[in-house]
């Protein structure tokens, strides 16, 4: 039998590992889920391999590459199991963690009596070396070789091999952070470092100082689990190596072996690839302005899509921790299945974002949880059926029934008022959440679509429609896979940036020329060293600008060709519209405000082959045959209603429902309230909208 090709996408969530394959010679896409293991998610990462293989009677010889979504390097920083940790700065400026930002969060009203979150490395675990760069990379004072090697054996003596260093302005000048990692190379060579001029070469001290440790708080993390990775995956060939990639916050992918020189970049990597996957559906189906929401068993994952492209940002936290590298815009809140519903000490019924995950997780899962969650009270309330996986995983709904009893027992609130209540306070996390990424960004939440996918997010995407007043939503095919698909469709992609402030007026366009030309070499590189061939090469070129006395950037598309005169009005004349946009106002006919870059971006690029989202037949004249029923509650005023339960693989291209409905799949369940309609599209994407929308309200 002549050996076939087949690539696989693998994206391990909270709860489920999902797993598709795509065969490169047939276009079939194939997919399924398994449990993950928090234990060891490697071993939910295997068995979702061999689990996709045995489905689709393909062997090990069979794989052609494996992308990965992975939330290793996030669970480390958002469970605050930081090892030991070791940071080297410039001599006078170990207190820079203590001054940080005066700026407080101000979401969900969290502002009030806050205080700065505990630092990522002690104080007592902080050395300074003499010697000193200006803003513009000259050397004001020499780099102190004695005294960085005797901080290298401080710290070998002291057993912390994870370190990071960041010396003041080296960003412009890297020449005493190269020193240092040389010192340290040589009197600690156990150490495990991350410099900032390789992390992020931009200015802005404490940012760039907490992005280089957060880095190096998840290399040693990384590192393990990608090397045991690729000791399994070797397993299934014999000893073949199988390319393997690992999805990027920024929305590329990289070669493991590279990713684990720059961990950081694996901040966001799951909710990425669920944002480009969930991007690449709508875009096909006819939806170029769409919000996304990812639910999974812990979160749920929100990002917005504008002309099929996912929104970037370099002002991003991972935890606590503010982390300046380029990546895809998402907000996470913790309404996932597994959300725990409980009672703060004033008696206020609260949801998340404690989680029962997979293990023990919700009640019904009878495996030792001890409080109801969100999954409890879909199930309940008969919203989703009393299994999992197409009966893969039964569901205890006796179980979930006494523990959401004793919650609504505590309440003095009837059981349906509760289960529902907490649905409600559910959804509007999630809504708070999409307000985030659209509201705040100047976006009219009204001209959008909401994409919904992962196993739990589509349950309330009728009840985010009516609180946002959102145009509709689409569900596309398989949603528990949108991650994992996402993957497939991803390029290999590296970010490059270089600090240069300076007016507009003032520009030097050969100088501007030169460093986006160095910018680009180092890009090219990357592409040389991950196999592309140079005439596949792209290379996408950005600038950060502001108005002179801003404190913040705006990041702007920069036109192809040379640097010249049109080259900076064009990146001028963006930089107005997209202030406009976001802040409702622009200062392009004011010549005393002068516009400044900031930083000078490229992103290399090498493109893969995409899957295609196959176009259905249309089925023409279908009715709904006498379907099982099963009693739903939507609203607890109206209380219990039987339902018609459709399985989404009977449903073809034209099809169209009215609400109440349950529409089933292997991995999500999609509950159509009533008042409203789903219309499956020519793509099979389920296309739900209110039935006043419809008629031109």
């Amino acid at each position: 039998m002549a050996q076939r090709r087949i690539r696989v996408g693998i994206d391990t969530g909270g709860t489920f590992t999902d797993v598709v394959a795509f065969d490169e010679d047939s276009g079939v896409l194939s997919t399924t889920k398994t449990p993950s293991t928090p234990g060891n998610p490697a071993d939910g990462f295997i068995a979702g391999i061999e689990k996709i293989l045995a489905i689709i009677g393909a062997s090990g010889e069979d794989i052609t590459a494996v992308s990965h979504g992975t939330t290793v390097a996030t669970n480390k920083l958002l469970e605050g199991k930081v090892e030991r940790l070791g940071f080297v700065t410039t001599e006078g400026y170990e207190f820079m963690l203590e001054i940080a930002r005066q700026s407080v969060p101000d979401g969900y009203g969290n502002s009030y009596f806050w205080v700065k979150p505990d630092r990522i490395v002690p104080a007592d675990r902080v050395r300074t070396v003499a010697g000193r760069m200006d803003f513009e990379g000259h050397e004001i004072r020499p780099f102190d070789d004695e005294g960085a090697a005797a901080v290298a054996c401080w710290f070998r003596d002291q057993g912390i091999t994870t370190l990071a260093v960041c010396f003041l302005h080296a960003y412009a000048n890297d020449a005493h952070e190269l020193a240092m990692r040389e010192v340290l190379r040589r009197e600690h060579p156990e150490a495990v470092v991350s410099i900032s001029s390789e992390v992020l070469r931009e200015y802005r001290e404490y940012e760039r100082s907490m992005t280089t440790l957060v880095d190096a708080a998840v290399k040693p993390n990384v590192s393990r689990y990608v090397a045991n990775i690729h000791e399994r995956l070797d397993g299934f060939t014999g000893g073949r190596p199988i390319p393997f990639y690992v999805m990027k916050s920024n929305g590329g992918v990289l070669s493991a072996d590279e990713v684990v020189h720059q961990p950081i970049t694996t901040v966001l990597s799951g909710p990425a690839a669920g944002a480009l996957g969930a991007a690449l559906i709508a875009r096909v189906a006819g939806f170029p302005k769409v919000l996304t929401c990812d639910g999974g068993g812990t979160s749920t994952d929100v990002s917005v899509v504008l002309d099929g492209e996912p929104t970037l940002t370099t002002e991003g936290t991972v935890g606590a921790y503010p982390s300046k590298i380029p990546m895809i815009d998402v907000v996470t809140v913790g309404a996932g299945g597994g959300s725990i519903a409980w009672l703060t000490p004033e008696g206020t019924l609260k949801v998340g974002p404690q989680s029962a995950g997979a293990d023990p997780g919700p009640l019904c899962y009878a495996k030792g949880g001890t409080q109801p969650t969100i999954t409890d009270a879909h199930v309940v309330l008969g919203r989703i059926p009393p299994h999992l996986l197409g009966g893969e995983i039964p569901l205890d709904v006796g179980a979930a029934r006494r523990g959401i009893q004793s919650l609504a027992d505590t309440l003095g609130m009837d059981f349906e008022r509760c289960a529902t209540g907490i649905l409600e306070i559910s959804a509007w996390n999630q809504a708070n959440a999409l307000r985030q990424v659209s509201v705040k960004r100047g976006l009219d939440v009204r001209d959008f679509m909401l994409t919904t996918f992962g196993g739990s997010g589509s349950l309330l995407a009728c009840r985010l429609v009516d609180i946002l007043d959102l145009a509709g939503v689409v569900v596309p095919p398989n949603p528990g896979n949108v991650s994992a698909f996402g993957l497939l469709t991803v390029d290999v992609k590296n970010d490059y940036v270089q600090t240069h402030v300076v007016k507009q007026k003032a520009l030097q366009y050969s100088e501007i020329q030169a460093i986006l030309d160095g910018l680009t070499v180092k890009a090219r590189a990357a592409l040389d060293k991950e196999g592309f061939p140079s005439h596949a090469h792209r290379f996408v070129r950005t600038i950060d600008v502001r108005y002179a006395g801003q404190a913040f950037e705006v990041r702007v598309p920069a036109p192809e060709g040379v640097v010249d005169a049109d080259f900076a009005a064009t990146v001028a004349d963006r930089f107005h519209a997209e202030h406009r946009q976001l802040y409702g106002y622009d200062f392009r006919a004011d010549p005393t405000q002068q516009v400044e870059w900031v930083n000078l971006r490229v992103t290399g690029i090498g493109p893969i082959t995409r899957p295609e989202i196959p176009r259905l037949t249309p089925v023409g004249w279908w009715a709904l045959a006498d379907p099982p029923h099963r009693a739903v509650c939507f609203d607890a005023d109206a209380g219990y209603r039987p339902t018609p339960i459709v399985q989404r693989s009977e449903l073809g291209a034209g099809v169209r429902l009215n609400g109440p409905v349950i529409i089933e799949e292997f991995g999500s369940t999609v509950p159509v309230h009533p008042g409203f309609t789903v219309v499956v599209d020519d793509f099979g994407n389920l296309v739900i909208t209110k039935e006043d929308q419809e008629q031109g309200r």
